[in-house]
Order: C-alpha cells, then structure tokens, then sequence
C-alpha cells in the first residue's frame, strides 16, 4: 500500500453528508421497484445476484451509524488516501459481511430502516469525530466521502445489471471521481501526465519531466463515469481508448498498468 498522505483537497462536510444521503435516496427508491426476478440477476460483482449488491448498498451506508454508536478513537491513524488501497484486504470479509447483512430481512426495510438512522445521525454531524471503521480510526468527514465512492460505484452496478437509469447526484459524483483520481496520483506520484475529468478533477501523476507551462505533453482525459468505471475495474483500459471514451496523448500517457485503483 502506497505511504499515508495528507488529504490532498478538503471536502465540504455538509455537502458531503448531503451527498451521500441523496445517492442512498436515489438507490433506495429504486429498490423499491425491483421485482423478484430482477432481485435474482446476476451483476458483475462475481457470483452476487442484485439482492447481494443491494443488501451491500444498504450496509456500507448503515456503517456510518454503527460506527458512530461505537467508542470514539484516541486518534485518527487511517487517512482519507490510504482507504482506497487498503480496502483490497478485505473482499472475503465484505462478502460475509454482506451476506449476513443480506439475511436481517427484505431488502427494502433494510433500506428504510438505513434511511432514517442516517437522517437521525447525519445532520449537524461534526466531520472531526472519529469513527473505528475497518482498517482504522478515521475522521468522519473522511469517512463519508469514502461513502460517495460506496454509493456511486455500487449505483452504477446497479444500472449495469438491471438496465434501469438511477440518477447520480452531482455532489456524490464530484466527491467520487476527486478521490478516486487523488489516489491515481498516490499510487503514481509525478507531474509528467495530467489527467482531466472534466468537469470535477485534474490532477499530475507518472514519473518523468515536469511541465511548466502551456499544454503538458502526456494528457489523458475522460468522462466521471468512465474514470470511476477504470479507477475500479468495471472496464478495460484499451477497451475505453479505442471506444474513445478515452482520449490518451503522449508518451507516458498509457494508464493500463497503473489501473485500477481501488481493490
């Protein structure tokens, strides 16, 4: 796992917590059209049927108050940039984890019953409070933006396996795709390569000579969708180029071996 960093940008608390409640409302109420046999798709999430990823979504969003329901910390020792490396250590657990969560009830209490248990915390919550998450103490207004990234990715497995269209809020979409590229320039640290995602994020990465002014010679540049798809392998690199979703320059410009980013 790349070294701890410090946050690379600040995050508005507020408009995060705004931001992830309304990801979960969109997803909530698109549970609630789900029908038996679209509960029992397969998704692209190895063998989890729509039921599993939905019962996921409901639990990543509950983390947030049992969390808070726990002791608080002496310290925050998890920093906003390492959650994005360390959560590979932990699929096995997640999946047993889901699993259990799946067997509390039918998916659409779970999901009520996650609604309003974020709407009794969340508001007027202080983003200093230390929450005992997986892999750590961590700052809560960091820990709800690694909710955006939950609710986002997992948003868009939900569309991918039941062809249904589930808004993205705006909000939950920026925090996502600024984490996510923030982490690219971690794992790949360097000023060579400008990566743009328009119309929320730019950042340098890669090894080799810095450049000053003008139009860097290696750019890459993409929708946030496409970028959070490739940050988390939903897709293939050569696959988004030669569809041009992509539009790769330079010589250091190659982000294949780089990607994903999020385990």
């Amino acid at each position: 796992m790349p070294p701890a960093r410090k946050r690379l940008r600040s995050y508005a608390h507020d408009t995060v917590v705004d931001a992830v409640r309304a990801q979960f409302g969109h997803v909530h109420a698109t549970v609630g059209t789900l029908t038996p046999d679209q509960f029992g798709r397969p998704t692209r999430l190895g063998d989890w049927t729509v039921r599993e990823l939905c019962a996921h979504i409901a639990m990543v969003a509950s983390l947030v108050v049992g969390y808070l329901e726990r002791p608080e910390p002496a310290e925050a020792d998890l920093a906003l940039l390492d959650w994005p490396f360390a959560t590979v250590t932990a699929r096995a657990k997640v999946d047993e984890d889901t699993r259990a969560f799946a067997s509390r009830g039918e998916i659409a209490g779970l999901f009520a019953r996650t609604a309003r248990d974020l709407d009794a915390v969340l508001p007027g919550s202080s983003p200093e409070r230390i929450v005992p998450m997986r892999f750590g103490g961590m700052r809560l207004g960091d820990f709800l933006v690694t909710r955006t990234v939950e609710m986002v990715v997992h948003t868009d497995d939900l569309a991918h396996a039941t062809g249904l269209e589930i808004p993205f809020d705006r909000q939950a979409l920026a925090a996502c795709t600024r984490l996510l590229a923030d982490a690219l320039a971690v794992k790949a640290p360097g000023g060579s390569t400008e990566v743009r995602v328009p119309p929320f994020a730019v950042v340098q990465c890669v090894e080799g000579p810095r450049h000053t002014r003008g139009t860097p010679p290696n750019v890459v540049e993409t929708d946030p969708l496409t970028w959070i798809r490739l940050a988390t392998g939903r897709t293939a690199w050569a696959d988004e180029v030669a569809a041009a979703t992509v539009r790769a320059s330079g010589e250091r410009a190659d982000l294949g071996p780089l990607l994903p980013v999020l385990g």
